[in-house]
């Protein structure tokens, strides 16, 4: 699937979460219902994948977890905090690069308007496979 197609399909799903739901709860339970609308959608979806860290030869397994993997394309970090911060970019840049995934989305479900949580990023790394 086209990534653009894609991440369409995530943040109308993100979208119809947070009309439901509204701002203030916790990141856990914004994350399972995307996790559930995704799956309505028929999207393969993987929940809490562990990410390895592989430095020179030595493939560590330090404990990250992608929140959300849609289509093995896709990473999901979910936000529920007062206001986005570069830290939370880093992570999830850092998530890209790592998994080798093209495009992730960084969606703060603590705010008012869901479009302004949402930000789109791309892994400036990325191999084709």
């Amino acid at each position: 699937m086209i990534n653009n197609e894609l991440t369409s399909q995530i943040i109308e799903c993100s979208i119809k979460v947070h009309k439901e739901l509204g701002p203030g709860l916790l990141e856990s339970a914004y994350k399972e219902c995307l996790f559930y609308e995704l799956l309505k959608k028929g999207l393969t979806v993987s929940k809490e994948k562990p990410l390895p860290l592989i430095y020179e030869e030595v493939k560590l397994e330090c404990g990250y977890r992608l929140d959300l993997l849609v289509e093995e394309e896709v990473v999901i970090e979910v936000k529920s905090v007062d206001s986005l911060a570069d830290i939370h970019t880093a992570q999830v840049l850092t998530y890209l690069k790592l998994s080798n995934c093209q495009v992730g989305l960084l969606i703060n479900f603590n705010v008012v308007l869901l479009k302004s949580g949402i930000k789109r990023l791309i892994n400036k790394y990325y191999i084709q496979p």
